[in-house]
């Protein structure tokens, strides 16, 4: 494994409902902590959200940036520098390639960087995370049960640990997830004690 694609909200950050402000940016437990294993163990990271706040009308992209800026900045208080970021901004009534479960964020940052599908995990709290990991065919995916995670695993009939992580009984066509661990920092434990833990294992979708 060499990537890791992350969600933002729920799974990095607390999900303040549509972020408009930076002051009420707060990293989730642990997630700083995670990151900097990951990273220092020579994963690069990158992230990709929708943000259809901007494409409803409820804060500008101005603010969005803004927002950003201050991810960034308690990040690399922590010591984490992401290695880029997409976000998709539509509504969802415009119906375009890139809102996750579809995979134009993949899409575009794998052509501009150069990543590979088969060395890429994705990470979020919603079953749109999965799915694009099956439809971009990513080596695997990881929920999390922060944010709406647990919600979202409830609604597939998934495990619900809560503490570390645990195997999903994989259905590649539903979308559904490699592992399923209780935040980030348990994510991060099965990454790096299994790095073999997903060869042979590429996620499709039809």
């Amino acid at each position: 494994m060499k990537n890791i694609l992350l969600d933002r909200d729920g799974t990095i950050i607390e999900d303040a409902h549509y972020l408009a402000s930076p002051d009420q940016v707060r990293l989730l437990p642990n997630a700083g902590r995670a990151l900097k294993r990951l990273q220092d163990s020579g994963l690069r990271l990158y992230m990709l959200s929708n943000q259809s706040g901007v494409g409803r009308g409820y804060f500008s992209r101005r603010q969005h940036e803004a927002v950003q800026s201050r991810v960034k900045d308690v990040l690399l208080e922590q010591g984490v520098r992401l290695n880029g970021d997409r976000f998709c901004f539509h509504a969802p009534e415009e119906g375009c390639s890139c809102r996750k479960p579809a995979p134009g964020l993949w899409d575009e940052l794998a052509a501009e960087e150069g990543l590979s599908a088969d060395e890429s995990l994705m990470i979020g709290d919603k079953a749109e995370d999965m799915r694009l990991a099956a439809r971009a065919g990513l080596a695997g995916s990881i929920l999390v049960l922060t944010g709406y995670g647990r919600q979202s695993a409830w609604g597939q009939g998934l495990p619900t640990p809560d503490c570390g992580w645990e195997h999903t009984a994989a259905c590649q066509p539903c979308g559904h997830p490699s592992i399923v661990a209780s935040d980030l920092l348990s994510a991060s434990d099965w990454i790096l004690d299994t790095p073999s833990g997903l060869r042979g294992q590429r996620h499709t979708e039809p």
